[in-house]
């Protein structure tokens, strides 16, 4: 029988964070979500609000959290360029200060933790696909450094506990993940494009289109995760979750419009600074020691994504 967890998910009210707590009710655990709500959306955890093992807590992670918890998962951080470009040096502070906070909750509790890292890890990277063994190649000092490196140096935070205080840790390395609650105005090129799309304007494409991402659906993402989460304790990443298979750009777009029966054109602007050519995992780690593979393929992603912005756009 499964033992209930106290499970505490920072950034719950985001888009991966919200659909995270979902599942982890449905698996009868009691779930701590909490969020400053910065990006998150209340309206996002809306109808988890009458669970009785759900608890919302408005609360930023730059600042100490005191809470008996069994597992912790650190979601916390704005995701979208739009969004951690804002305030880049609140999004440092969220990625640094908030995990050592999190690290010192999990250590004094003694819970297990799990960081949500990126593949901007590996910055524009030179290897492809990317695998976890690859240190990337990353502007310390660009617009997206603040994302980027704060990224980086909660994955050294982890290690560093892990090593010096056998805090029981897991690193997961997400690439781009769409779906539903996504937010209509962070910038990612899904919810842009589909945004675009629905209301008939021209869908803004940086660079000719030919730069290429790997788009995991949001319920993947989310098997994936806990699926990390529960592995052994001698396994503790980092591990890529993502989809391998790869899209252009200009592929997207394509999809988009096709799916929206759209009469949106294609304009074409400059690339933006530090923005990677390439972006696809090599999961064969998260294969291997997780038995993950995503089972949603783009056209029905999208298809699902779709329906979720028709009624918000």
């Amino acid at each position: 029988m499964l033992k209930t967890k106290k499970i505490l998910v920072t950034g719950g009210a985001g888009f991966l964070g919200s659909h995270l707590c979902e599942q982890l009710l449905k698996s009868e655990h009691e779930v701590l979500c909490v969020d400053n709500y910065f990006t998150g959306n209340k309206a996002n955890i809306l109808h988890l609000l009458d669970n009785p093992r759900f608890e919302l807590m408005r609360h930023d992670v730059t600042f100490p959290l005191y809470v008996e918890v069994d597992e912790i998962y650190n979601l916390a951080c704005p995701a979208s360029p739009i969004h951690y470009q804002h305030d880049p040096v609140q999004t440092t502070k969220t990625s640094v200060h908030g995990a050592i906070n999190m690290l010192g909750l999990a250590k004094r509790v003694g819970a297990k933790i799990l960081q949500a890292s990126t593949s901007e890890v590996y910055g524009d990277p030179s290897m492809h696909p990317q695998r976890e063994d690859y240190w990337g190649n990353v502007n310390p000092i660009g617009v997206r450094s603040c994302y980027d490196e704060g990224k980086r140096c909660a994955e050294t935070l982890f290690f560093d506990y892990h090593r010096q205080h056998s805090l029981r840790i897991k690193i997961m390395r997400i690439f781009n993940t769409y779906g539903p609650r996504m937010h209509p105005q962070d910038g990612r090129v899904v919810s842009n494009f589909i945004v675009q799309a629905l209301k008939g304007e021209p869908i803004t494409i940086y660079g000719d289109g030919s730069q290429t991402r790997s788009f995991c659906f949001v319920d993947d993402l989310v098997k994936g995760m806990i699926s990390l989460m529960g592995s052994a304790d001698e396994f503790v990443g980092p591990v890529n979750i993502g989809n391998p298979n790869e899209f252009t750009i200009k592929q997207l777009a394509e999809v988009i419009i096709d799916q929206t029966g759209s009469k949106s054109e294609l304009v074409f602007n400059p690339l933006p600074s530090d923005d990677p050519k390439q972006r696809r995992p090599d999961i064969s780690l998260a294969n291997s020691e997780l038995n993950w593979f995503p089972q949603i393929e783009l056209e029905e992603g999208v298809s699902k994504t779709i329906e979720y912005f028709r009624k918000i756009v």
